[in-house]
């Protein structure tokens, strides 16, 4: 592993009551005894305190409810809670969403990432003990063809309002980093899943739709090739980055696994087969129904992680089979919990008008 460059004792987390902020929450206070985190979420339908639940009475944790775009109680946050790591979840991240309702993608992803940066150096003022290390996807990157996979090299080409304002939060973390001397690092992740999150995403949404009998919609022709990361890994790869990563630095973070979205739910119906078998004995395969295409669905994805390897000695634990199995396990077990995460996010967006 790469020798320790910072240490962070106090964590502001952004965006920590969604779905990979709350892991990566529970991972920090279970993996380091020495840190104490505060958690500012706004709670929108992404953010979900039962996330958290676990964490109520533990002293090392702090929930305060409020919005990254209120740059006076960001500062607060900063200074009194003498915050010197800020990792960056705090996003709008549905493609779907975005095309439906672009505005509220420019505001959080764009404007709140601004001023989280404005925040942090006007509290930090030049110190170089302090951390702010943002989350990114790498959706930014657009469509890859039949071969090769994305590197930190790749030229930004975003395809929906989503991935262009995560670009446009990158580039202002760069321009901070350069103009502002604010010490930063960038990680570009692949397709996470496990714990925590909502149905409106493609493995949770096969899952609960199998499990209540119904269609499991799949875009197009069910050929988009997605690179898959288990949540924890993905937690592991940004705690690594936080501590390890040099300053400025961007690191691609990818499970290694690519698949289609086809033979994704195909490994799901499996899964869910063995594990909780329909009771008229169907194979769950039999819901899979194609629906119409997203606008500008890109073809491919698919990370080389080589970077965060070589210089950071990260790589995932999960394969793909060993994490889905999880998974379906996990929500097999929380069937409250996905019930009720599943009642506003399950309904189809971004069609436009066709």
């Amino acid at each position: 592993m790469a020798p320790i460059t910072h240490v962070p004792r106090v964590v502001l987390v952004t965006g920590g009551a969604g779905f990979i902020g709350s892991n990566f929450i529970r991972h920090q206070l279970s993996t380091h005894r020495d840190v104490r985190i505060v958690n500012l979420d706004a709670l929108t339908y992404a953010g979900n305190p039962a996330n958290l639940t676990d964490l109520a009475t533990d002293s090392r944790y702090r929930f305060v409810h409020g919005d990254i775009t209120d740059k006076t109680l960001v500062e607060s946050l900063l200074s009194g809670d003498r915050v010197d790591t800020l990792v960056h979840f705090a996003a709008e991240s549905h493609v779907d969403r975005s095309i439906d309702g672009p505005a509220a993608f420019v505001r959080t992803n764009i404007d709140g990432t601004a001023v989280l940066l404005m925040a942090a150096a006007a509290v930090w003022k030049g110190r170089r003990d302090v951390r702010f290390h943002h989350v990114s996807t790498d959706e930014v990157y657009g469509s890859l063809g039949p071969s090769g996979k994305f590197t930190e090299q790749t030229p930004y080409d975003p395809s929906s309002p989503y991935s262009a304002s995560k670009a446009a939060s990158d580039h202002l973390v760069r321009a901070w980093n350069r103009t502002f001397r604010l010490p930063v690092t960038i990680s570009n992740c692949s397709n996470n899943y496990g714990p925590f999150q909502l149905p409106e995403k493609l493995i949770p949404l096969m899952i609960s739709n199998a499990l209540e009998g119904k269609p499991l919609p799949i875009y197009g022709d069910g050929k988009n090739v997605r690179d898959w990361l288990h949540v924890e890994d993905h937690c592991r790869a940004i705690d690594v980055i936080a501590r390890s990563g040099a300053d400025g630095a961007t690191y691609n973070v990818g499970g290694d696994n690519e698949m289609t979205n086809l033979a994704i739910v195909e490994t799901i119906c499996a899964a869910l087969d063995r594990l909780k078998p329909d009771p008229r004995g169907t194979p769950y395969r039999n819901l899979i129904a194609f629906v119409a295409d997203r606008p500008g669905h890109d073809r491919r994805y698919a990370i080389d992680a080589a970077k965060i390897q070589r210089e950071l000695g990260w790589k995932p634990v999960e394969t793909f089979h060993s994490g889905i199995a999880k998974t379906v396990s996990w929500y097999l077990a929380q069937a409250d919990w996905l019930k009720a995460s599943g009642a506003n996010t399950r309904t189809r967006q971004g069609l436009i008008n066709r």
